[in-house]
């Protein structure tokens, strides 16, 4: 649907040939009451000029002023010559201020309103003082109407102007709002990474402590009785497996850090946990992200990887790291067995569980026998330092 303006335009252009049309017409009709044969012919001349300025204008080959004065001198000699004319010569009042400047404007909004009073008082030159007052009053009218109408038409421009300004404004005020928004929702997915993070340190350093301080000391001091009590095949074995029990609780309190993530970025230590094992791929710009985040993703892929190599019997795993503007992406797909439902067990409660307590999501799809997808999305907080 066009707009105002674009309707206006094409007012501009076509609007002049109908008034033309229309006011040819009507002066036709009493042409032989007004018109003087001469006349006639010199009509005729003047509507062909007529015709073939406005025919030029449509090329856009002819300056808007010069188009403007030249029809409106048309349009006066022609109402001069039958009254009728002056239909084409109203077109003047609409356009004046879309080919001339605002001083010029009203000079060619004045001299229209002297060709529609003389067409109104029965045609120029007025014949005696009746007429001729007549003429000046039509006159004085039209410059009324022309004041009248140009204050509300300045005044729907300012209030134009005005809405134009508060749209402008309402949409800065929306861009810094939007920005504003993002601004404070990465804020916030940082701080309750940061939160987690100091629990999960907090409550890593007590498991530890609890470990070692419990049943790590309690089996090194099983081993140490074992070793005292007298030689025996069933002694030798409570030793061994307390020895390897033991190594157990030491690994479990090495594991309670990621130790691949000492040294490395994300994607050298998702190469090394995978090599050999799973096709990893990494996509956009890798960079040092929080390091809480960082961990889970690594857990998250370890488990997956193990599920897909243990359970799932796949013959295919591929692990792809993906990097974005705002969030990073951890998908692992495997051609193995798939499942129905998901497991219950704590590997896939696990997974989740983690993503969760840093402000991310995953999501789980398998079938029987078409294999297995886990999607991890974190929000994309760099290492602060």
């Amino acid at each position: 649907m066009a707009t105002i303006q674009e309707q206006w335009e094409r007012f501009y252009r076509w609007g002049p040939f109908g008034l033309l049309a229309l006011g040819t017409f009507l002066a036709l009709l009493i042409r032989e009451l007004v018109m003087t044969p001469a006349q006639e012919r010199a009509a005729a001349t003047l509507l062909i000029t007529a015709l073939a300025l406005q025919t030029l204008h449509l090329t856009e080959k002819i300056p808007g002023h010069v188009y403007y004065w030249t029809r409106t001198g048309l349009a006066f000699t022609l109402s001069w010559l039958n009254p009728f004319f002056c239909i084409y010569a109203v077109i003047g009042y609409f356009d004046a201020q879309h080919y001339l400047t605002r001083r010029w404007a009203m000079a060619g909004l004045l001299i229209t309103a002297v060709t529609m009073a003389g067409a109104q008082a029965g045609g120029l030159p007025p014949d005696d003082p009746t007429e001729a007052a007549a003429l000046g009053g039509l006159f004085a009218l039209n410059c009324g109407l022309i004041l009248i109408f140009g204050r509300m038409a300045e005044r729907e421009e300012k209030q134009s102007l005005v809405q134009a300004e508060t749209i402008d404004e309402l949409e800065r005020t929306n861009a810094r709002l939007e920005q504003a928004l993002a601004e404070n929702a990465g804020l916030q997915a940082q701080l309750l990474v940061q939160a987690r993070e100091a629990g999960i340190s907090d409550e890593r350093r007590r498991l530890a402590a609890e470990i070692h301080d419990t049943i790590a000391q309690g089996l090194t001091g099983i081993i140490t009785q074992l070793q005292a009590a007298e030689d025996s095949e069933h002694v030798r074995r409570a030793t061994a497996l307390a020895r390897e029990s033991l190594r157990e609780a030491r690994r479990s309190v090495q594991d309670l850090a990621p130790t691949h993530l000492e040294h490395d970025m994300l994607p050298e230590a998702l190469k090394k946990i995978t090599d050999g094992r799973a096709h990893l791929t990494v996509t956009g710009t890798a960079e040092p992200l929080h390091g809480e985040l960082e961990a889970t993703l690594l857990r998250i892929a370890q488990e997956a990887v193990t599920n897909a190599e243990r359970h799932a019997r796949a013959d295919r795993i591929g692990v792809t790291l993906s990097y974005m503007d705002d969030e990073v992406t951890l998908d692992i797909r495997d051609d193995g067995r798939g499942f129905t439902r998901p497991s219950s067990g704590f590997g896939l409660t696990a997974m989740r569980e983690r993503a969760e307590r840093v402000a991310g999501t995953l999501e789980i799809e398998s079938e029987p026998g078409r294999g297995t997808a886990v999607s991890a999305r974190v929000p994309l907080i760099r290492q602060y330092r």
